[in-house]
């Protein structure tokens, strides 16, 4: 038996790569008692907190509950809120962005924060998200995500944040790369595994959406064609329902109705590639269009810029000292 398990690309692959997810930046921060470390909103950046060892707080802003953390638990920020980490609620937190701004990949440096007391160490990462909105990937997740090492993580998350904890105590050959793939398992991992404990939350995301049997076969062909001409009726016979019970179904799940997450997710495709370097009237037609006058329309429409100054901006940023 010989099986190749890198053939075709899933859904979810697809999306994170639209959406360009990506680690940019990691860290390991070993602070001492008393700290407190406040993080400001970034916007299309989400991040995570493991705790190695000790313990801290954790809070998002604008919400006044506070999460304590132990040895192994996660804390997610899926939407780049600001939050406030701490060894105590009542110690008054720095800003952390100024402290760190100027520490180059692969640098240390002591932070001029934090005492001699009971030391608590976190493995950070943070990754960039596309800054136009081209997909609902987080939609219904909350702004902070507890994940317990108790009872709360599966074996995958466990062994990848252990594999992460141990690059960043013995840093080997390779290790930008084993640290970049890491940190974005441990983001996947720990949304899939805080998902499989909260029904509710799982019901009205689109990572549900992509388990629930009565849509995710719908969101799997659309990826799957995207130039396929889909209607409403098309999909709903995919999933064995009615028009108007898919269509309420779909946008339950999902945000949005069936043929605008179409729309949407063929622009992404098309983005792409104009990205690569794909002619305007080929990518029109690898994403279902007749004639460029239209595709160039709807692209505008969709995602706020015509497909040829995507194209050349791809072009430009590509060139030798861009």
């Amino acid at each position: 038996m010989f099986e190749r398990i890198d053939s075709l690309p899933d859904v979810l692959t697809q999306v994170l790569g639209a959406v360009h997810l990506g680690s940019s930046l990691s860290a390991r921060t070993e602070l001492g008692a008393p700290w407190a470390t406040h993080a400001g909103g970034v916007g299309q950046r989400a991040g995570f907190h493991i705790v190695v060892e000790g313990r801290c707080w954790a809070r998002a802003d604008g919400s006044s509950e506070q999460v304590e953390l132990g040895p192994g638990d996660i804390v997610l920020f899926p939407h780049g809120t600001g939050h406030t980490l701490c060894d105590h609620p009542a110690t008054p937190p720095i800003e952390f962005e100024p402290l760190v701004a100027s520490i180059r990949p692969g640098e240390s440096r002591a932070l001029p924060t934090g005492g001699s007391g009971p030391s608590t160490v976190l493995l950070c990462g943070s990754y960039s998200l596309s800054a136009d909105g081209s997909h609902p990937l987080l939609r219904g997740f909350p702004h902070l995500l507890h994940v317990p090492a108790e009872g709360g993580q599966g074996r995958a998350l466990r062994a990848t944040v252990d594999l992460l904890a141990e690059e960043a105590l013995h840093p080997g050959s390779g290790g930008g790369l084993v640290v970049g793939r890491l940190v974005d398992l441990v983001f996947v991992y720990a949304l899939r595994d805080w998902l499989a404990h909260h029904a509710d939350a799982r019901h009205r995301s689109w990572f549900g959406a992509l388990q629930n049997p009565l849509v995710g076969p719908a969101i799997h062909a659309i990826h799957g064609g995207p130039a396929f001409p889909w209607t409403v009726a098309a999909l709903a016979q995919l999933c064995g329902l009615s028009r108007a019970a898919f269509s309420r179904r779909f946008h339950q799940a999902v945000g949005e109705p069936p043929l605008t997450y179409v729309a949407r997710w063929r622009m992404t495709v098309a983005a792409e590639l104009l990205e690569e370097g794909t002619r305007v009237a080929d990518v029109a037609q690898q994403v279902g269009y007749e004639n460029e006058f239209a595709f160039a329309k709807a692209f505008k429409r969709v995602r706020g810029r015509a497909p040829g100054q995507v194209r050349r901006a791809a072009h430009f940023k590509a060139l030798p000292g861009a």
